[in-house]
């Protein structure tokens, strides 16, 4: 993966972030910066899967990655929020 993917990658990864604690019902106690810090890494590992079964190979926007990015975002927001009503 080169810079201007990976610059490319942090920034839908904040707006992948957002978009998977939108897609969760009710409210999460979790701050803004670890809802980013999710979706920076479910973008990563959404692109790591789709790039592994080939499914990112498509040009222009890649509806089945950026699914499976806000899925896994949104699976993490869930797990993180669980763990942080655990811990109060």
């Amino acid at each position: 993966m080169e810079i201007s993917g990976i610059f490319s990658a942090i920034i839908v990864g904040l707006i992948i972030g957002a978009l998977g604690r939108l897609a969760l019902p009710g409210k999460q106690k979790i701050g803004f910066w670890l809802t980013l810090l999710v979706g920076i890494v479910a973008s990563f590992v959404g692109t790591f899967i789709a790039a592994a079964f080939g499914v990112a190979k498509t040009p222009g926007i890649d509806w089945i990655e950026l699914i499976l990015q806000i899925a896994l975002a949104a699976a993490g927001v869930a797990l993180v929020a669980g763990f942080a009503a655990r811990r109060s």
